[in-house]
């Protein structure tokens, strides 16, 4: 047995120390009195959990793309965000987000601390007809993803330990900030008028700026520098993760409007739009350039046309969401093709298609949106002969953008001073599945004829 110590028993002394704080809580009576429309909190409910499904999904996306001996570390390192940001959510972290604001940078921590209140609290503003408690957990969804899509970026070379940590900074000093922001009604984005429906901003351009930092501080994996072609370890699991992602975005987008009401039934529709606009996209933007249709490009374009749609989903129209779609998977194809060519090891490729998708989005957010779609809470775009709005979602991304790229580099910054951020050598060499968690990855065994009799081969 290992012995322990502090850097070993810290976790584990945190995690139970909460535990015994919770004893303590006050329990309160859920306050109804009849005031919640069912059909609402039914459609909500059903929404949040397809936003979980999500978290799964995208593990299946980025493990079936990694190489085969990272497949484990890679998929556990989406999974274990739903764990940590589960009980920092509870602790505190709803309370950043949407707690009484300070200032309209951050929730107060102590409005909802140990979730004081939520379960007997007044609805959201935003959501005046379900309970509070089930806005704090769908929101909870949209915290428990976000750091789990920056782990493409950092895949195949950071340590576990490491990435936990950062899990928790990340949650706490980079998406809360942005979520008070842009969804608290007194949050300085929202102040200012700008708009990101289900999280363009919030979620895509946070965790793609922050992949761009994690790639720039961990450097590059040993087989980018030797120029290696590592294959996909199982394209099946792309195609899994990808029909997970799409089927939970639905919850994501729609779920934003807060109600079964037209306006999650617009958002229904123009996510699925965007998303087969450029999965298709994608893929005939490669054959233009010589290449086979493939699966990979479907799928990654279909994700990055859900991701383009995020900002925009409940302010733009059915076909407008067709040019969105085409548009954000041509620009972030480009993106990937220039990227290549140059030292980032951004392994899977996170900001060009989260990134500069969220971004996309939300620049198209500010042309096609209008009130046609959403007369209360949207606006009138640029298309639409408003180039102010416009204007405010610019001034928005140049808030966002230096923000969660350098709070995002400070973080990993400081994880590589206090802890070692990327495995040895020998670790990497091995890969992480076993170096990391003592884990194999098997896609099979086939038996074959050697001279000694039948054995066994791994199927690569």
């Amino acid at each position: 047995m290992n012995k322990i110590t502090l850097k070993t028993a810290t976790p584990f002394v945190i995690l139970v120390t909460i535990s015994i704080l919770a004893m303590f809580v006050p329990s309160v009576a859920n306050f109804d009195n009849g005031k919640y429309n069912g059909a609402d909190m039914a459609w909500m409910i059903v929404a949040t959990a397809l936003v979980f499904l999500m978290t799964p999904g995208l593990a299946f996306f980025y493990g079936g793309m990694v190489h085969r001996k990272n497949v484990i570390s890679t998929m556990i390192k989406s999974l274990i965000a739903a764990g940590i940001v589960s009980i920092l959510w509870i602790v505190v972290g709803y309370s950043l987000c949407f707690g009484q604001d300070v200032h309209g940078f951050i929730g107060n921590p102590a409005t909802h601390f140990m979730f004081k209140g939520v379960n007997s609290g007044q609805p959201f503003v935003s959501m005046p007809t379900v309970p509070l408690t089930l806005f704090a957990l769908f929101q909870l969804m949209f915290a428990i993803i976000t750091p789990g899509l920056v782990v493409g970026a950092v895949a195949e070379r950071i340590r576990f330990t490491s990435y936990v940590l950062f899990i928790v900074l990340f949650a706490l000093l980079v998406y809360a900030p942005l979520a008070h922001w842009s969804w608290h009604p007194d949050g300085m984005l929202a102040k200012m008028g700008a708009l990101d429906f289900a999280g363009g901003t919030v979620v895509h351009i946070s965790a793609g700026c922050a992949a761009l930092a994690g790639a720039m501080v961990l450097k590059q994996r040993r087989s980018h520098i030797q120029h290696k072609e590592i294959p996909p370890a199982n394209i099946p699991y792309v195609l899994i993760g990808t029909g997970l992602l799409w089927f939970g975005w639905f919850g994501f987008n729609a779920g934003s409007a807060g109600a079964a009401s037209s306006l999650s039934v617009s958002a229904f529709a123009t996510t699925n739009t965007a998303a087969a606009a450029a999965g298709l996209s994608w893929m005939f933007f490669d054959v233009l350039k010589g290449k086979k249709p493939s699966v990979l490009g479907f799928c990654i374009g279909a994700v990055v046309g859900l991701v383009a749609i995020t900002p925009a989903a409940g302010f733009v129209a059915i076909p407008q969401s067709i040019f969105i779609g085409v548009v954000a998977a041509v620009i972030s194809n480009t993106a990937v093709y220039y990227r290549s060519k140059t030292k980032l090891d951004d392994t899977l490729d996170v900001f060009p298609c989260h990134g500069i998708g969220g971004m996309v989005g939300m620049l198209m957010t500010g042309i096609f949106a209008t009130k046609t779609v959403n007369p209360t809470g949207g606006a009138d775009g640029w298309f639409y002969g408003n180039f102010s709005f416009f204007w405010i979602q610019v001034k928005a991304l140049l808030i966002v953008v230096p923000y969660s790229f350098l709070m995002s580099y400070g973080i990993f910054k400081f994880i590589n001073f206090i802890l070692p951020l990327r495995v040895t050598q020998a670790e990497e060499e091995e890969g992480l599945d076993a170096s990391q968690h003592a884990e194999k990855y098997m896609q099979g065994t086939l038996l074959v004829s050697t001279p000694e009799g039948l054995a066994e081969r791994e199927v690569i």
